[in-house]
C-alpha cells in the first residue's frame, strides 16, 4: 500500500514539473514573439508547431536544424514566405524552443 502510495505521488510531482515546463515553454515563445506567427494547432502566417513536429518526427539532426532556422531565418520549406532571423533568442533559447516545438504532436 505504502509502495502504491509513494509511486502515485512520484508520477503527479513529475506530471507536475512536466506541465509547468511547457508553460514555461510557452511564455518563452510567447516572449520572443514566435506565437506572432505560429501556433501549436493551427498555420498562421507560419506553420502549426504539430506540423513541424510530425515533419521532422524521426529525423536525428531535427533540433539543430530547427536551432538554426530559429537564428538565422529560411524558407522555402513551408512556402514562399521566409522566416526572419530571430536575434533576439539566444542558441540555448533556441534549443529550448525547438524540444518544445518537437514534443507538439
Amino acid at each position: 500500500m505504502k509502495g502504491g502510495f509513494l509511486l502515485v505521488c512520484a508520477s503527479s510531482a513529475l506530471a507536475s514539473q512536466i506541465a509547468l515546463a511547457t508553460e514555461a515553454t510557452a511564455e518563452l515563445a510567447k516572449a520572443k514573439f514566435c506565437l506572432n506567427c505560429h501556433a501549436v494547432d493551427v498555420k498562421k502566417v507560419g506553420p502549426a508547431y504539430k506540423d513541424v513536429a510530425a515533419k521532422y518526427a524521426g529525423q536525428k539532426d531535427a533540433e539543430e536544424k530547427l536551432v538554426q532556422k530559429v537564428l538565422m531565418g529560411g524558407g522555402g520549406v513551408w512556402g514562399v514566405l521566409p522566416m526572419p532571423p530571430n536575434k533576439q533568442v539566444s542558441v540555448e533559447q533556441a534549443h529550448v524552443l525547438v524540444k518544445w516545438v518537437l514534443l507538439q504532436r
